[in-house]
């Protein structure tokens, strides 16, 4: 459901009756900057709600209470700072990304509207997280499912009633982010929540702070990554096949989105579990909720890839029709998630090292993945391949083959085996 945000408002820009490819490119042009601001959402969230979880399987509630208030506290802080940045430097980094005078003004439009929101968004999506770590998970999906459906509503509404564009569709998300932010406010203030949020706890303590993102910066890294990859796909799209490529790639990272989100609803679901139980010393439960996730996200990658190299032309009609933009996206869609099902190992083998506190090991293999192997295939694949932009879609195959086989060998020889050891003994 948290796909929604982004997809819905893509599929309805891009049907727009006057320039849909256009401003579907301007949106994808934007992208880079979103995804920063959902790096500092994930590295309150990522990093505070295992070390939540591990401080409630302690049995310390005073400490997770102050975690929780410390989450809530920094979210408030980089949302209203990447506010300000963001209205300052958003122009440069649009031309950096890769617009062009065609596209500017729609990447532009879309931006200043959705800045306005980010600390809603920072706030709605990063605390949501100590909800499911509380046990809620029914209440953390009312979080997504209020907004996504608000946002779904008045996104036509917007766009095509009032005749907004995609400053409409900004302002739909922005004041769906909003009423999900509140939603959680409320419930995290409230009586139902078993360790509630608390004005005394919001006070920023150097060892919770510190430890927190220690732990979050995985998550970081992983979602700071991803802008920098769409950052240089962008670039190099619209430097060898013009604005039609840039726009088949928001396509494809829509999907990824769509694709990758009920993985990570799994992956998120079991660091909770993880977290607890090590806390407890339950070995056990911690090796059978590896295994859980694995056949789990397993299952569903396969799934998605069929779906991937089966139905490539249905998927990138959803967005746009444009002749030239199916050719390509066809083409693109099947060569990007070749294969997919590696990612499988990357996704379980990252949030295993988030879950259980091993924040280097995490960061590396997020950086062997993203900045060392995929950034610069990126740049060779069009000479490597001699296929010009159509080259640069094999880069992400690749870099899930490699990426997510060393992850995953590395967790189960140092991680998965080692419980074995530690539950014998």
């Amino acid at each position: 459901m948290n796909t929604l945000y982004s997809i819905v408002d893509r599929i309805y820009i891009g049907h727009m009756a006057e320039g849909g490819k256009l401003a579907l490119t301007g949106i994808g042009i934007a992208a880079p900057i979103l995804m920063v601001i959902s790096a500092f959402q994930s590295l309150c969230s990522t990093g505070g709600a295992p070390f939540f979880s591990i401080s409630r399987g302690e049995g310390n509630e005073e400490k997770a209470g102050q975690i929780l208030g410390n989450a809530y506290c920094l979210l408030l802080i980089f949302g209203l700072g990447l506010t300000l940045l963001g209205y300052l430097f958003k122009a440069p980094i649009l031309w950096l990304t890769g617009a062009s005078a065609d596209t500017f003004h729609y990447a532009n439009d879309y931006l200043s509207v959705y800045l306005a929101g980010t600390v809603f968004v920072l706030t709605g999506v990063g605390m949501n997280s100590f909800i499911n770590a509380q046990g809620f998970a029914r209440t953390g999906m009312l979080t997504v499912l209020i907004g996504a459906l608000m946002n779904i509503a008045l996104d036509p509404l917007f766009i095509f009633g009032f005749h907004w564009g995609v400053r409409g569709a900004a302002a739909a998300t922005v004041i769906s982010q909003a009423c999900s932010s509140l939603w959680v406010f409320r419930f995290l203030t409230g009586k139902k929540a078993v360790i509630p949020l608390k004005a005394a706890n919001l006070r920023l303590r150097k060892e919770i702070v510190l430890r927190m993102l220690g732990l979050g910066v995985a998550g970081f890294v992983m979602s700071f990554t991803n802008s920098a990859v769409s950052f240089f796909y962008n670039n190099g799209l619209s430097r060898l096949g013009g604005d039609t490529y840039v726009a088949v790639m928001t396509v494809i990272n829509s999907l990824r989105e769509l694709s990758f989100m009920p993985a990570s609803g799994v992956t998120e679901g079991g660091k909770p579990v993880l977290g607890f139980n090590y806390g407890a010393r339950a070995y056990d439960r911690c090796k059978a909720c590896i295994r859980v996730m694995t056949l789990l996200v397993g299952a569903y990658c396969l799934c998605m890839w069929l779906a991937f190299m089966l139905a490539p032309g249905f998927l990138v009609r959803l967005f746009n029709a444009d002749p030239e933009l199916l050719k390509v996206g066809v083409y693109g869609v099947r060569h990007y998630y070749a294969f997919f099902f590696f990612m499988t190992f990357q996704m379980v083998g990252q949030n295993v090292f988030t879950g259980l506190g091993l924040t280097r090991r995490a960061v590396f293999f997020s950086l062997l993945r993203k900045f060392i192997i995929l950034l610069p295939l990126i740049l060779l694949m069009p000479g490597i391949t001699g296929l010009g932009a159509d080259g640069i879609f094999w880069a992400e195959p690749v870099s899930q083959l490699l990426g997510g086989t060393a992850c995953y060998t590395t967790m189960f020889f140092t991680v998965y085996r080692q419980l074995g050891k530690k539950e014998r003994l």
